[in-house]
Order: C-alpha cells, then sequence, then structure tokens
C-alpha cells in the first residue's frame, strides 16, 4: 500500500475555478493542494497536460449480486466501474434475494468488502410488509420504491402502502417512476406490434408523468424527501421545475430528479431500428424531443446529476424476441467519457461535470468527505485526458455482460487513471487490485 502520492502539474477542477496545480495525498486523504507543492512522496505522478475530477459517484447501479452473477458481480461492476472514472456507487435492492432487511444489506456490504475495487452503499428495498425494516437499517442511502414493475418483484404501487412508507420516518425516498395500472392498461392494447416498438407504448411517456406526480404529491404532503430516478420525459422534467420554482428556499429540494446518459444520448426510433431489444429498458426510451428536454433540464439544475442505472444482461439474454429479451443496458464505464464528450463539442463544462457526476451526488445524498477536490477529503480523483480520442466498443467493455449501446460512438475526453482512497486502481488500462473500496459514510436527513 501507497501512502502517499503527489500529482504534480495538474488542470484541478475546483467548485468555482479551473486551476494548474498540484495535489498532495496521505492516508487516502487530500491533504493540501497548490502550486509547487515539496512534499516528498512514496509515489509521484506527473499529471502535465491532464484533469483531475473528483472521482464519478455513480448513485444508481445493478451489480447484479447475488443471484445472477453471471451477467454482474459486484467484483466486476466495480472493475468496469473505476475503467470509466468511477469511484462509488449505491447499488439497488432488485437482486435474489431482494435486499428488504437490515440483514441482506449487511450480506451485500460483507461481499462489497471483500470484493469492491472501488467505494459502496446499497438501497433498502420497500415492500408491502418491511416498513420497521427501512427505517431501522442504518447507513443506507435510502429506501428504493418500485411504483411501476421492473426486474425483480418488488413492486409497490397501492396508496395504502405508499402512504405508510412515506408517513413514516425521514430518510429519503427514491423511485422507480412509471404507473403500474397504465402499464397493464396498456398491455392489452389490440395494436400492439409484435416487437420491440410495442415497449413505448406499453410505457408510455403518460405512464412515467402519472406515477411522478403522485409521488412528488405524496412528497409534499408528508414534508418527505423524494428522489425521482432516470427521469424520462420532458414533462416530468416541467414537473420538478415548476414545484422547484414554487417551493420556499428551505423546500427547493425536497424533490429531486437525475437522468441517465442513454436516455439523454439515445432516442426513437433509431435506437430499436439499429439494436433491437438491445435498447430495450425500463423506463424506456424516448424520442429526441424528451432527450432535449432532459439535456435542458440537467443544465438548468431541475435535475440534479447522472445516474447510469447501470443493468447488464448477457448478449444471449438480450438476443431473445421481445417479450422474453429482458429490459436494462450497462452503462457504468461509459458515462464519463460520454459526458466528457460534450464538454469537448462546447455543449456544457468541467464544471458541469463535476457537479452531475460528484459533487450533487454527495450534497443530495449527504454523503461524508466526498464529491469534491477538497483538503481533508477522501483522494477519489480521476485523472482525464480531455483532447484523447477513443472509440467506444463492445470489444473493449469491461464489464461482464460484454456489450454496450455506445458501440462505435468516438467520444473526446478519457480517463487516464483512477484513485480510491489515496490508491491508483487503475491506470492507462491495468488495474491494481490489492486495496478494496469502503463503505460509504451518509448522513441521515
Amino acid at each position: 500500500m501507497i501512502e502517499s502520492i503527489l500529482i504534480k502539474a495538474i488542470d484541478i477542477v475546483f467548485e468555482d475555478a479551473v486551476k494548474n496545480g498540484d495535489i498532495y495525498i496521505e492516508n487516502g486523504k487530500i491533504i493540501d493542494i497548490g502550486p509547487s507543492l515539496n512534499y516528498s512522496a512514496e509515489k509521484e505522478i506527473n499529471g502535465k497536460g491532464l484533469t483531475a475530477l473528483p472521482g464519478v459517484i455513480d448513485p444508481h447501479v445493478h451489480f447484479r449480486e447475488p443471484g445472477a452473477e453471471w451477467k454482474e458481480t459486484i467484483y466486476s461492476g466495480s472493475k468496469a466501474a473505476v475503467s470509466g472514472g468511477v469511484t462509488s456507487f449505491f447499488d439497488m435492492p432488485n437482486t435474489k434475494p431482494s435486499c428488504i432487511t437490515e440483514k441482506t444489506i449487511q450480506q451485500k456490504k460483507e461481499i462489497a468488502s471483500a470484493s469492491s475495487l472501488i467505494n459502496y452503499n446499497f438501497f433498502i428495498g420497500a415492500t408491502h410488509t418491511n416498513l420497521e425494516e427501512l427505517n431501522k437499517t442504518e447507513n443506507i442511502p435510502g429506501i428504493k420504491i418500485f411504483m411501476g414493475s421492473s426486474t425483480g418483484n418488488l413492486l409497490v404501487d397501492d396508496m395504502e402502502s405508499l402512504t405508510s412508507i412515506f408517513s413514516t420516518g425521514s430518510r429519503l425516498i427514491a423511485i422507480h417512476s412509471e404507473d403500474e395500472p397504465t402499464i397493464k392498461k396498456n398491455e392489452e392494447r389490440t395494436d400492439l406490434p409484435d416487437n420491440v416498438f410495442a415497449h413505448n407504448m406499453i410505457r408510455t411517456p403518460e405512464a412515467a408523468v402519472k406515477c411522478t406526480n403522485k409521488a412528488t404529491q405524496l412528497a409534499l404532503k408528508h414534508n418527505r424527501r423524494l428522489h425521482i430516478c432516470h427521469v424520462t420525459t420532458k414533462d416530468e422534467v416541467d414537473i420538478l421545475r415548476n414545484l422547484r420554482t414554487g417551493l420556499p428556499d428551505e423546500k427547493k429540494y425536497l424533490i429531486t430528479g437525475e437522468v441517465s446518459p442513454q436516455h439523454i444520448f439515445l432516442h426513437l426510433p433509431d435506437i430499436y431500428d439499429n439494436l433491437g431489444t438491445f435498447g430495450q429498458i425500463n423506463p424506456p426510451l424516448r424520442h429526441v424531443d424528451h432527450c432535449l428536454g432532459l439535456w435542458e433540464g440537467l443544465k438548468d439544475s431541475t435535475l440534479s446529476f447522472i445516474g447510469t442505472d447501470h443493468a447488464p444482461h448477457t448478449v444471449d439474454e438480450k438476443r431473445k424476441p421481445y417479450g422474453e429479451a429482458p429490459s436494462g443496458m450497462p452503462g457504468v464505464e461509459t458515462s464519463l467519457p460520454l459526458l466528457l464528450n460534450q464538454v469537448a463539442k462546447g455543449n456544457c463544462s468541467l464544471h458541469d461535470i463535476s457537479n452531475w457526476m460528484s459533487g450533487n451526488q454527495a450534497r443530495l445524498y449527504n454523503i461524508q468527505s466526498k464529491g469534491f477536490l477538497k483538503v481533508g477529503y477522501d483522494a477519489d480523483i480521476v485523472l482525464v485526458d480531455t483532447k484523447t480520442k477513443k472509440i467506444i466498443s463492445n470489444e473493449k467493455v469491461i464489464s461482464k455482460c460484454g456489450w454496450t449501446a455506445f458501440d462505435g460512438t468516438e467520444c473526446t475526453g478519457w480517463p487516464v487513471a483512477t484513485l480510491v482512497n489515496g490508491q491508483v486502481v487503475f491506470r492507462e488500462g491495468d488495474f491494481f487490485e490489492d486495496i478494496k473500496g469502503k463503505e460509504i459514510q451518509i448522513l441521515d436527513f
């Protein structure tokens, strides 16, 4: 274990500026930042020509362990993540068994402590009967409610159960927002095509909007912190924007939302024409007007941050016809290059990337000592080359699933090295796996 590292002559993305300087790290913490630092370190990294960003915090992944390890494991998912500059993740509860008790949370944390290359924590899943477990389980990012059916069997959509959850306790609630009755009604339509294009006719924008309206009203009624996962429609952005405008300052961030790169950068009909069921996810990809609305919502801070909803399935599984193929796609290793590419195009700034992929997650989930390049904070850092051009390809995917919906996409801006708790875990294609990640510490609301 290297206890001290000095990164020299690197462009550093702070909260308010980008400045060239040095970063000195000792025992996993950022000890000093400034020009021409003079420390005797065990390891020195020449950062000339590179940019230091806070390590990416991905608050929405499905690493499939336990129960579906052939798709992904916490180890393989964390390895894919760190290659993409991700240093921390929150994993979702729809594993097998479902992560719905204090005991199952602890079991997943034990797996991660032995195998994850990056920092970790886990959502607890809501059911109709586990209210006590939801509120007694310590140090978790929040409660996940699947208000619409997705992978697994954690659907909670009746008003009695939802009211009990929203009205009891103070822990953050994150939701999968699709209205189940609307989905069921749409499944009975007689005009559905016999292919993947039926997916959006079943899981319509209206289903998402109806559910988001219901959830926001519950949150307002019970003064409960609510987070909308993977927002997919411009209409939901309008709902959140109007709420933000109408709420008093102390409640501006009572209700927040995230967006995934795939919902911004992939759209119908192209995605289904080109990829078929490989483009099938829940909630679905939408038409380009929704993509533009999501991007605008991210840029004006109506949507708070990026969450990949990394949901890998094998190639053989995704090749199945619609109705048999599972929903979901990988994304944890491509999110940062995709967003850095937007910086290269002049569509956003490095400060935007820092906020959308690290800082706002730390703020809104009350994560301790992460999300920013500050003295005293954990040394979770990604070094990127903002000029390098590479093409995303299936052949280079680290995830066990072995494919990406962005195959063939050229991106300008790529991770070169990733430090987790002050240790180099990934550098220029090589992995250093002696040191494991740590449990992320979260302050309850």
